[in-house]
């Protein structure tokens, strides 16, 4: 094996980014540190251009520790472009701030660890990925000087860290039976272990990436998170860190022996996840914790295919084509919160139809599409993740799925009735970001247009065989 580090160029382009912001932030006056802003953007796109061409010339990479196939070509690209995404957000709540470049140097690292993640075929990689994938995330959760954002920031710290430490239990007790960290060489090598150290190790890996997504029983910090942090930070630690974790979590479950029921594992916390979240989503009334709680939930449904991971070919789709739906919805939610700075309660939505048409249009369109009714991308992909859950022979996994989609679409609601109900005609429309509101009202055309283009995607990838 080589080392090809070429093919490590998007990891590479967005760690010298982050570094640039970083330490360019030292010698730019203030009111100049958007052009900072300008290389977080360009690095990201350059990333993104180098994915899409080193997709052409698959293979391992850093002798094998690392691997570029079609998994981890899709976490490049959602990742680059979520990002991108979020630094719209970030324009308007971080501009001429004087942590402006800390921000944007925070979020190009921990996308460079979520990148890793996707990549990563060695246990080593993974767990360094996964420090560099969360400790910017605590950077970023603390800037924004506030008692909820600090709470929200120990919060995480703290969970991040009993999590980080199981992670690297588990990978010493999986090195310790299996002589190696390789991910392809686990399971001819975990064959014949013993099942209760071989349980403990994986279990603790499991809940190290379990962390990173943000699910059951790691899942504590989200709602916090996404209450306390800034409106772009909110968006960027519920949405980017997620596809890391759950690619990672894919190849984990499909490089492990079967002689222990690692699928049915998986499948629990995912009915765990979506279940707890959308229970605790339903009284909630400030919306950024309601999408906090709402985005605990959305890790259950991409959970599904990494527990039918290996049992079906149409699980590996399903799972990047529900990332890629999630990511832009996702921050569709988030934009709308953050072009509404001052409103912070669902009863604050009320006339938002008749004030702000278009935006409201965008939030209409992002909750509608998270409970993952059409015509948004988000159907497709949980049409395409309960799918494959039914083809991977847990079809209760797939009843347990639509469940909860029926479950949650109240509490959506919730929000979209103040939205279409006539407010008061004394008070004016609130005051609105441009930045946000043109970033929110641009995905949401996105998520209806992507749908077709996702269901060609799904039946040329064989979801209709």
């Amino acid at each position: 094996m080589e080392m090809r580090p070429l093919a490590m160029l998007p990891e590479i382009l967005l760690l010298a980014g982050g570094l640039v912001c970083l330490l360019g932030g030292s010698f730019t006056p203030r009111r100049r540190q958007w052009r900072l802003r300008v290389v977080a953007a360009g690095a990201l796109l350059a990333a993104l251009v180098a994915a899409l061409v080193g997709s052409r010339d698959p293979g391992p990479a850093l002798e094998g520790a690392v691997v570029v196939d079609g998994l981890t070509t899709g976490t490049r690209v959602v990742v680059a472009l979520a990002t991108l995404a979020v630094l719209l957000l970030a324009e308007e709540e971080v501009r001429d701030d004087d942590r402006e470049s800390e921000t944007y140097a925070l979020m190009l690292l921990a996308a460079t660890g979520a990148l890793v993640l996707g990549g990563a075929r060695d246990l080593l990689v993974l767990a360094a990925a996964f420090l560099l994938a969360s400790i910017p995330l605590y950077g970023l959760v603390g800037l924004r000087r506030t008692d909820r954002g600090a709470e929200a920031a120990l919060k995480t710290y703290l969970t991040g860290a009993v999590f980080g430490i199981l992670l690297l239990l588990g990978t010493t007790l999986v090195y310790g039976l299996a002589g190696t960290t390789r991910l392809p060489d686990l399971a001819a090598r975990l064959a014949t272990a013993p099942a209760a150290p071989l349980a403990v190790g994986v279990v603790c890996v499991v809940a190290g990436l379990a962390f990173k997504a943000g699910a059951v029983p790691a899942h504590f910090w989200v709602p916090d998170a996404a209450q306390g942090a800034g409106g772009h930070t909110a968006a960027f630690v519920t949405t980017i860190p997620k596809v890391g974790a759950v690619v990672a979590l894919y190849r984990l479950v499909t490089a492990l022996p079967e002689t222990l029921p690692w699928g049915l594992l998986v499948a629990v916390l995912a009915v765990a996840s979506m279940t707890l979240g959308n229970l605790a989503a339903f009284g909630q009334d400030d919306p950024r914790r309601l999408l906090g709680w709402s985005t605990v939930s959305q890790v259950g449904y991409l959970l599904v295919p990494v527990a039918v991971a290996g049992r079906t070919s149409l699980a590996a789709a399903a799972m990047l084509l529900y990332l890629a739906a999630y990511a832009v919805t996702n921050v569709v939610a988030f934009a709308v919160t953050t072009a509404l700075p001052d409103v912070r309660d669902l009863a604050g939505y009320a006339g938002l139809g008749r004030g702000r048409p278009a935006l409201a249009a965008s939030l209409v369109v992002a909750l509608l599409g998270l409970v993952g009714t059409p015509p948004t991308a988000v159907f497709v992909g949980k049409l395409a993740v309960a799918t494959a859950a039914w083809d991977g022979g847990m079809p209760w996994l797939s009843v347990a799925l639509l469940a909860n989609t029926l479950v949650s679409l109240f509490y959506y609601l919730r929000w979209v009735a103040p939205v279409l109900r006539q407010g008061d005609p004394d008070v004016g429309p609130p005051v609105t970001r441009p930045w946000s509101t043109g970033a929110a009202t641009g995905l949401a055309v996105l998520t209806l247009v992507g749908a077709p283009a996702a269901g060609i995607l799904w039946c040329a990838l064989g979801g209709t065989g």
